[in-house]
Order: structure tokens, then C-alpha cells, then sequence
């Protein structure tokens, strides 16, 4: 019976804190969202919390409460939720807007988690954090 018990506690995801991501994709292909979500994942796994989904903005529209933002929010209402997680601010939207949402993550008591600590430039163009508008201007 000890052994059930064990795997029972193995499979409930409360051992590690939960968080949930968050992306901004608005350009990109498949592949480069792909490689977002492997990178939030990968963090995840290395710093054992619990990514429980990725709310991904795919809308260039500048609105604070976006669809994906909205449910970002929601999530991060749960209980056990413990924050959300980016690749880097940049994901978060361009300036005031990455501000105001930051503000707003924080506000429902939630941290925020990035993934890499550094403020895109046009040079940075290998790194997984990079600004998309930025990266892929080159690469139509």
C-alpha cells in the first residue's frame, strides 16, 4: 500500500510550485513557438516548478486585456498558482503595455518569472528572448 500512496503524490502536480507562461507570438512560425515553449519548459524543469500551460498572445493589437492576457490572469487566480513565466519582459508587450501587465501580474499576488534577465536589441538576434519585431524582420 506504501507504494501507492507514493505514486498517487507523484502524479498530484502541488509538490512543485505551479506557474503558468506566457508568450508573445505574432509573427513567427510553428517552430520558433515551438522552441518558446521547449525554453519556459526546460526552466521550469531546472528550477522544479510546475508549468501548468502557456497562454500564448498571437494578436498584434495593443490592449492590455488581451484574450491571452485575460486568461493569464484567470490562471493565475488558482489556488495553488504560484506565478507566470517569460522568456523574457519583451514578451509581455512593448513598453507601457509590458508595464501595465507586469503591474497587473504582481497585483494578483502572483511573481513573475523571466527567463532571461536582458533588454533586447537589434544584435541579439540568436537569442531565444529576443523581441520577434526585431528578429524576423530579416527573415520574411
Amino acid at each position: 500500500m506504501g507504494m501507492d500512496d507514493d505514486l498517487i503524490t507523484e502524479r498530484r502536480p502541488v509538490a512543485f510550485p505551479q506557474v503558468f507562461g506566457y508568450l508573445r507570438h505574432v509573427t513567427g512560425r510553428l517552430p520558433r513557438h515551438a522552441a518558446l515553449v521547449d525554453c519556459l519548459t526546460e526552466y521550469c524543469e531546472r528550477h522544479e516548478l510546475a508549468l501548468c500551460g502557456v497562454f500564448t498572445e498571437r494578436d498584434s493589437t495593443v490592449i492590455i486585456r488581451s484574450p491571452a492576457f485575460v486568461g493569464l490572469l484567470d490562471a493565475l487566480e488558482l489556488p495553488d498558482a504560484y506565478g507566470a513565466v517569460v522568456p523574457a519582459l519583451s514578451h509581455l508587450g512593448p513598453k507601457g503595455l509590458g508595464t501595465e501587465r507586469k503591474r497587473q501580474i504582481t497585483k494578483a499576488g502572483a511573481r513573475l518569472i523571466v527567463v532571461r534577465h536582458f533588454t533586447p536589441t537589434a544584435e541579439s538576434t540568436s537569442s531565444l528572448g529576443a523581441s520577434h519585431s526585431f528578429w524576423q524582420q530579416g527573415d520574411a
